[in-house]
């Protein structure tokens, strides 16, 4: 399972309708919401 980086919600990798590669990787997520907002501003959710 992924965690969803917007909002936390875990994310089966195998059945995710929604997911964005970004600097190699890719994140998974809940709804379309969650990837829009992520794809508008990445880094303000991968800040450590």
């Amino acid at each position: 399972m992924a965690t969803d980086p917007v909002c936390k919600m875990e994310v089966d990798e195998k059945t995710a309708k929604w997911r964005s590669e970004y600097e190699g990787t890719t994140y998974y997520f809940c709804a379309p919401g969650c990837k829009k907002q992520f794809d508008k501003n990445p880094e303000k959710y991968l800040k450590k």
